[in-house]
């Protein structure tokens, strides 16, 4: 086929690529060691490169030939690298497990710096031509976060706002948003942006020892969208997960009779709205977008019904009949919650305070809470992604893949949230990664674009190949094919032309 002549840069992608080492064999899939990836589009051609990202967990594993890094679902003794337990621990001193830093699934970008990142504290910097690894930053040195998502937003002015948990700090456990910003101050040009990280707010875990696990959060022009689920870390069982000989992911527990809340930070005032607002207990990974209209602050939500997504990617339950033998228990669904923050506070109990044309409802109870319930968008889809010049803004269209009951996704999809309309691109054998929308440079309209997807096949004769999709009509435009071994990969980012330094800079 042929590409488009104004698509020029590089499309950045990471996820788990390497899981046995000498001997030993990681549990489970997101287990691996981080391999980046990316594509480069110069002149209507395309180049592949792929390389290993050298964290101290891959040179610490590499050295030993065998796992000797703990990752979240694989434990590992003892630790030749430094014996990360030896002290006798205790909640009390607050002692939390020393995290790896695999970075494995996304590309954070910071000023003109990119950043492979996971859920730990640690993220690292890489050169995104070479895919060379650059130095490790601790989140943890500037502020007292133990774990931060990998789904970060980016304000106007490129500066990067995340959340993370700081876990029984000073006897609370809370949820904090911070700000890195994107640049430094003239004077400074010495230092890193990461120097200037601030805290913009906290939230406090409605359990002290069992904090939400989150993956991602929303966000519109005036709010921060956080949703604490009864998908729970349990901070006992983790601080003795070493000495029980479990790994931490044994940890995390869905409590299925509990409310799942919905927090609204004002992005001014940096206080948490006061209503109650919660639905049904849920189980969440990725957000899609957020916005406002009318007073009601609407977002979309990938939500699940239990937490069997994560058990079916342990490495024994991945064998050849992997599609036939696995069904999801509960299918992803493509939720909208509409949520009135202005609304006539004499209204009567059980009353839907939504004015907005939407299925959604937010009943309010005795007690001033307000329980919401989600119009359906669509079922099937995971990993969304949208184009992100709408993203806290009303908008129309998300890119996803489509997962049946099996969690691989087969598919790639475009929806119309407005109308529910959808788009599919497919083929036999094709399994697609997380679509990217890459905007034209005249666009007038939202999905005046492109769509680019990595695709492994499940047919050995095949090779992989990286699908560029037209993003208004969904027809191929067409395939670079890679004469290598791909793999399914988690997330990632397409950098334009003008957004790389060049390499004499």
């Amino acid at each position: 086929g042929q590409l488009p002549t104004w698509l020029q840069g590089i499309l950045l992608r990471n996820g788990p690529g390497m899981h046995t080492i000498g001997d030993t064999k990681y549990n489970h899939w997101f287990d691996g060691l981080a391999l980046l990836h990316s594509f480069t589009f110069k002149n209507g051609e395309v180049y592949y490169r792929s390389k290993y990202l050298r964290s101290d967990s891959y040179n610490c594993n590499i050295e030993a030939n065998r796992i000797v890094v703990s990752e979240f679902g694989t434990m590992a003794y003892p630790d030749p690298c430094k014996n990360i337990f030896a002290k006798a621990f205790s909640y009390l001193s607050h002692t939390i497990p020393e995290f790896t830093d695999n970075c494995l699934i996304n590309i954070m970008k910071s000023g003109d710096d990119y950043y492979a990142t996971s859920e730990t504290n640690f993220i690292r910097k890489i050169n995104p031509q070479t895919l060379e690894t650059l130095e490790k930053v601790d989140y943890n040195k500037y502020i007292a976060v133990n774990v931060a998502t990998s789904h970060p937003h980016y304000d106007s002015a490129g500066n990067i706002l995340n959340m993370g948990t700081s876990i029984v700090d000073k006897g609370k456990t809370k949820y904090l948003l911070f700000k890195i910003p994107s640049s430094v101050p003239e004077t400074e040009k010495k230092k890193s942006c990461f120097k200037h990280m601030e805290v913009l707010c906290s939230i406090p875990s409605r359990s002290l020892l069992h904090p939400s696990y989150y993956h991602s959060f929303g966000i519109t022009e005036n709010y921060i969208v956080f949703i604490e689920q009864p998908f729970k870390l349990d901070i006992v069982k983790m601080a003795t997960a070493y000495i029980r000989g479990v790994n931490w992911a044994s940890c995390l527990a869905f409590h299925k009779d509990d409310k799942t809340w919905f927090h609204f930070v004002d992005r001014k005032t940096k206080k948490d709205v006061s209503t109650k607002f919660y639905t049904d207990a849920l189980v969440l990974y990725h957000h899609v977008n957020a916005y406002e209209e009318d007073g009601h602050i609407i977002f979309d939500i990938i939500t699940y019904t239990d937490n069997s997504l994560y058990d079916m990617f342990y490495l024994k339950k991945l064998s050849k009949d992997f599609e036939e033998n696995n069904k999801l228990t509960s299918i992803p669904t493509c939720k909208r919650f509409v949520v009135p923050l202005q609304y006539d506070k004499d209204a009567e109990v059980g009353s839907n305070l939504v004015t907005l044309p939407t299925s959604a409802t937010a009943v309010k109870e005795k007690d001033g809470s307000i329980y919401c319930q989600p119009e359906i968008l669509c079922e099937g889809i995971e990993l969304p992604h949208i184009n992100y010049g709408y993203n806290g803004k009303k908008y129309t269209y998300v890119y996803a893949t489509e997962v049946q009951w099996s969690p691989v996704p087969t598919k790639i999809a475009k929806l119309n949230v407005q109308t529910k309309e959808m788009l599919h691109w497919r083929a036999d054998h094709c399994w697609p990664s997380e679509p990217i929308f890459v905007p034209s440079p005249d666009a007038r309209e939202e999905d005046d674009g492109v769509v680019l997807t990595c695709v492994v096949t499940s047919d050995p004769k095949e090779a992989p190949f990286l699908l560029i999709l037209d993003a208004k009509t969904f027809k191929e435009l067409g395939r670079a094919r890679v004469n290598v071994e791909m793999h399914l990969d988690l997330h990632g980012m397409f950098i334009p032309e003008k957004a790389l330094k060049t390499e004499t800079e």
